[in-house]
């Protein structure tokens, strides 16, 4: 079940007229102990403290300065046990940032690298219940509706064709959802990148990181940068709009795309970029990757909408 059934074509329809399943896998790190619960609530953006087993929400990780080091969902399995789920190859990253302020802490660090099915589409059936291996959780909004399985009982639904893993990129970038090692990273503010509001919480206690966002918060969310949507039409060419080719406005370099894809059906690309502030969308841009490729135009929109409330899983 691994090779996908169903062309990138069909399975992008599925999405949004259909049912479809993707595999892969994802890191899972497991965090157990008496302080657990007290220790994730200083450590990550979102409400950890009043958690229910078998609930989830998303969350971001922070470093001292504010700044970006993970995005993942934090779940609770019981009173003294809890999970956070991020890409595959992000888990290794998560602990060592959870570790370094693990002092004095009475609760255990381990990950793991466990299957992952991400169910999509208007069409697909109800999830399963929890349990037997298996974690059912809600996907950030702006995606098609659906939801991912979690563990070895991760399976694709009875009835579901599997898809091409390129469909839930390309979903991912038209949603404009960023994503670690592309838009989120050490440099990055969460402000920049309109995740805030489905990953933090502006009610609770003191976490690391906190600092720069409550001032942000405060004084608008005024930040240098904001990450847009670019829309090329069907002359513009994949190539040119590869992750880090410059994006120009007048004369000036105005940012770089972090993510980008075709279209199907030869119906253009869409991509990601951070632009600088002044860059006020709806408006049209050079992309450029290198001095020897001619540059393309471009479309300049705001994000298809903001991030919705943080999901809470089954």
């Amino acid at each position: 079940m691994t090779a996908p059934t169903a062309s990138l074509a069909d399975s992008y329809a599925a999405l949004s007229g259909g049912a479809v399943g993707f595999v892969g896998r994802c890191d899972l790190v497991t965090v157990r102990g008496p302080d657990a619960r007290s220790y994730l609530q200083g450590q990550c953006t979102q409400e950890v403290a009043d958690l229910h087993p078998g609930e989830a929400r998303f969350s971001l990780v922070l470093s001292v300065q504010g700044k970006v080091e993970a995005l993942c969902r934090v779940g609770a399995l019981d009173e003294e046990t809890f999970v956070l789920d991020t890409e595959a190859g992000q888990g290794e990253a998560l602990v060592e940032r959870l570790r370094r302020f693990k002092i004095r802490v009475k609760a255990e660090l381990s990950m793991d690298t466990v299957p992952l099915v991400c169910v999509r589409g208007p069409l697909a059936p109800p999830p399963p219940d929890a349990g037997e291996g298996r974690l059912v959780r809600v996907p950030l909004s702006g995606r098609a509706a659906g939801y991912d399985l979690i563990g070895a009982g991760a399976e694709v639904p009875e009835g579901v064709v599997v898809g091409d893993a390129e469909a839930l990129e390309l979903a991912r970038i038209v949603a404009g959802e960023p994503r670690m090692g592309r838009e989120l990273d050490e440099s990055t503010i969460p402000f920049e990148a309109g995740i805030v509001e489905a990953t933090t919480s502006f009610t609770k206690g003191c976490y690391t990181g906190q600092e720069l966002i409550a001032r942000l918060e405060a004084r608008g969310a005024n930040v240098p940068r904001r990450l847009r949507a670019l829309r090329g039409g069907p002359e513009v060419p994949l190539a040119v709009l590869a992750p880090g080719a410059s994006v120009i406005l007048g004369d000036a370099v105005v940012g770089r795309v972090t993510s980008s894809a075709a279209l199907p059906g030869g119906a253009g690309a869409v991509a990601l970029a951070y632009l600088q502030r002044k860059v006020v969308p709806p408006t049209t841009a050079t992309v450029r990757l290198d001095e020897e490729v001619g540059g393309v135009s471009v479309e300049v929109d705001e994000l298809p909408g903001r991030l919705g409330p943080s999901a809470t899983a089954r």
